[in-house]
């Protein structure tokens, strides 16, 4: 797409929705063992991030899972 900027792909669709995100991305971090610093953390391998992002969205699937029930 052209124009695109990265401060796009931070956009949420409910900007309230941002704190508790961060916070939840700090939670999965922590139970990983990867170390999150404050602000910009482009030194984390990719596998790193990854696992954060791809344990996110697994707790987040298996809670609208369980809430579908």
């Amino acid at each position: 797409m052209s124009g695109s900027n990265s401060s796009n792909s931070s956009k949420m669709a409910v900007p309230q929705a941002k704190e508790a995100m961060n916070r939840f991305k700090q939670e999965v971090a922590s139970e990983l063992g990867v170390q999150l610093k404050e602000g910009y953390n482009g030194d984390l391998t990719s596998r790193e991030a990854g696992s954060i992002g791809g344990e996110m969205v697994k707790k987040m699937i298996m809670k609208q899972e369980e809430q579908m029930k």
